[in-house]
């Protein structure tokens, strides 16, 4: 399998890569929608990750939304793995022409990928509610910048919120354009790490037109039947074997 996976890479120059969670579970970053992330919220919060994460909750309980989102969804020891390795590899090659992923945690940058599209943004970007201000992700962790655990502005006061897309927020337009315009002109479409249950992310594979469909999860999705290949292992042994053998 890993070898057809090889053949695909060495013979397309117009590769595109959709990836969610699975891609950084690797890298130590749990899913937070996980039993374990379940469980963790439930029992410290009472609620549902969505609840915790979700636009109206900030707005509601910004102290508590920032409490679990340092504790839930910041792990700035993580590093990137083989996969985002073997992706930055082929994008350099020339092969790989853009990355769409779900995860907001910056590791396909760290890794060296220059085109990625964040669909739910980014946990490095962060800025000022009231004036604009941009701080990275040191910023925001940092007790001395923050009222009980509420970034605010060094400029101005306000609070300095995540750039990412909280449940209930619209996606950036630019990302969405970027992402669909690269997997609509991709020749091979490569879904890695993610079960394609969230929209609207997943329904972006509906926009491939090209002639390789492969998926790349450990476990099965309702896509499954429309690949052309589908391997159901850990996504940084597979991409960074096949990628290693061109």
């Amino acid at each position: 399998m890993y070898e057809e996976l090889t053949e695909i890479l060495r013979n397309s120059n117009n590769i595109v890569f959709f990836g969610g969670a699975g891609v950084s579970t690797e890298s130590n970053i749990p899913d937070f929608r996980s039993e374990q992330g379940l469980y963790n919220a439930k029992q410290n919060y009472g609620m549902s990750p969505e609840q915790m994460i979700s636009h109206s909750f900030f707005m509601k309980d910004t102290e508590t939304f920032f409490d679990y989102y340092k504790k839930n969804l910041i792990y700035q020891e993580a590093k990137p793995n083989k996969a985002h390795y073997a992706l930055a590899k082929l994008e350099e090659m020339g092969k790989l022409k853009g990355i769409a992923t779900q995860n907001i945690d910056g590791l396909h940058q760290a890794a060296g990928s220059k085109v990625v599209y964040e669909l739910h943004g980014s946990v490095a970007r962060n800025y000022c509610m009231h004036c604009g201000e941009f701080y990275d992700l040191d910023y925001i962790m940092d007790p001395a910048n923050c009222d009980g655990s509420i970034p605010k502005c060094k400029k101005c006061g306000g609070i300095v919120k995540p750039d990412v897309v909280l449940y209930e927020e619209a996606l950036d337009d630019k990302q969405i354009t970027g992402a669909v315009d690269v997997i609509r002109n991709a020749d091979v479409l490569i879904i890695g790490g993610t079960s394609l249950v969230v929209y609207p992310a997943a329904g972006f594979v509906n926009y491939f037109r090209g002639s390789k469909l492969v998926l790349i999860n450990k476990s099965q999705t309702s896509f499954d039947g429309r690949a052309d290949l589908v391997i159901n292992d850990a996504i940084g042994k597979v991409l960074g074997e096949a990628v290693d053998a061109l």
